[in-house]
């Protein structure tokens, strides 16, 4: 069982990625919420095993968690629905117009990705964790999780592309 501050510095270190990485899957900022809370009292409760990424640990955490909620809640086919149903920006609000408009371009190219690249290019750009991390997390082969992020990169260019022949000098 771990303490109220080993719990404190867990919270403060990573429940803002894990947040948003919760959300991503689940798409329904409530729901997100409860699942981390959830997550905090399971580690609360269970303590943290000596790993070798403590980020990793507990995004897998996260990650079981939400694989656990979608399936009480409906197929992958309904996630996916919400999740074009309610778009979330990824970005904080812009006062400038154009940095506002380019996060909400970007924004809505990553809702465009399938969520298994989503999630591996979210893990591995706002997170920084590796693909052998994110492989743990997941739950899938280590070029899986390299070759979902290669495909993100790649749609993300092409329909980020128009973008960036406009802002470029």
């Amino acid at each position: 069982m771990l303490t109220a501050r080993q719990i404190e510095r867990l919270y403060d270190a990573h429940a803002a990625g894990l947040f948003h990485y919760i959300h991503g899957i689940v798409r329904c900022e409530a729901q997100a919420k409860d699942l981390l809370q959830e997550l905090f009292l399971k580690l609360q409760h269970q303590g943290l095993p000596v790993v070798e990424s403590e980020k990793a640990w507990i995004t897998r955490m996260a990650h079981h968690l939400c694989l656990d909620w979608l399936r009480h809640h409906g197929s992958r086919q309904r996630a996916e629905e919400r999740s074009a149903a309610e778009p979330r920006p990824m970005f904080q609000e812009q006062q400038d117009p154009d940095s506002a408009e380019f996060a909400r371009r970007v924004g809505r190219a990553l809702d465009d990705l399938p969520p298994e690249q989503r999630s591996v290019a979210y893990l591995k750009l706002w997170q920084g964790l590796t693909f052998d991390e994110i492989a743990a997390v997941q739950g899938i082969p280590l070029n899986t999780a390299a070759s979902r992020y290669r495909y993100a990169l790649e749609k993300l260019r092409s329909l980020l592309r128009p973008l960036y022949d406009e802002i470029q000098p």
